[in-house]
């Protein structure tokens, strides 16, 4: 039996409800500042492309949840805890003017650039909307 592009759009409907769901659950998982750090990271990250993808890459055994990743046309981010900061990196961040200078970590790589917040960091939510609209036509482009 032929799925119907009806059948075909729920499913995927379906599938970003899951991942979604996942994310919620590694988000919840840290149990502390760096869980609401991601969270609000996640919704500024919404707010900047209603159409972004979340998925779930490279799981493995030291980490069976996987790395939440932002997509919009290719990967715009990755969002990771650690015990003392929250990591986004942007896959093509080198490639990205940073006008606002927020980028703070891996600058001397020659394709990613990362933002690490610490507890009690915040990041300035215009620029850093900003900036994931420069990822997105950045990859669009590409």
């Amino acid at each position: 039996m032929e799925n119907s592009d009806q059948d075909v759009g729920a499913s995927e409907v379906s599938d970003a409800s899951a991942v979604s769901h996942e994310v919620d659950l590694i988000i919840s998982s840290a149990g502390d500042w760096r869980g609401a750090i991601l969270a609000q990271l996640r919704r500024l990250i919404h707010e900047a492309d209603p159409d972004v993808v979340e998925e779930i890459k490279w799981r493995k055994p030291s980490n069976p949840a996987g790395v939440p990743v932002w997509s919009h046309d290719g990967i715009i981010c990755t969002g990771e805890f650690y015990r003392d900061k929250v990591k986004l990196t942007f896959a093509y961040g080198a490639l990205l003017e940073d006008p606002a200078r927020l980028f703070n970590s891996s600058l001397d790589g020659k394709m990613r650039r990362a933002i690490d917040l610490r507890e009690d960091e915040a990041i300035d939510a215009t620029a850093f909307k900003a900036l994931i609209r420069s990822a997105i036509t950045r990859n669009t482009k590409a």
